[in-house]
């Protein structure tokens, strides 16, 4: 696999919860630590992802939200 994105995280997914437009995707990065994205269904087919299946959560940088309290 070749990205171009810098930020790549390894991890596994931990839940999916389909639905008829989207399916949000749970990946455990570390232990505690789940990032979390939404994804066509048709996207979500198409990769056969499941729960407990490798998987990588790609983030480019200026994608990123950045909050503080």
């Amino acid at each position: 696999m070749k990205v171009s994105a810098r930020n790549l995280f390894p991890g596994k997914i931990s839940k999916v919860v389909r639905g008829p437009v989207s399916t949000e995707v749970t990946i455990r990065v570390a232990a505690g630590i789940d990032i979390v994205s939404v994804i066509t269904s048709y996207s979500a087919r198409r990769l056969r992802l499941r729960k407990g299946q490798r998987a990588y959560a790609l983030i480019k940088a200026d994608s990123v939200i950045v909050a503080v309290d």
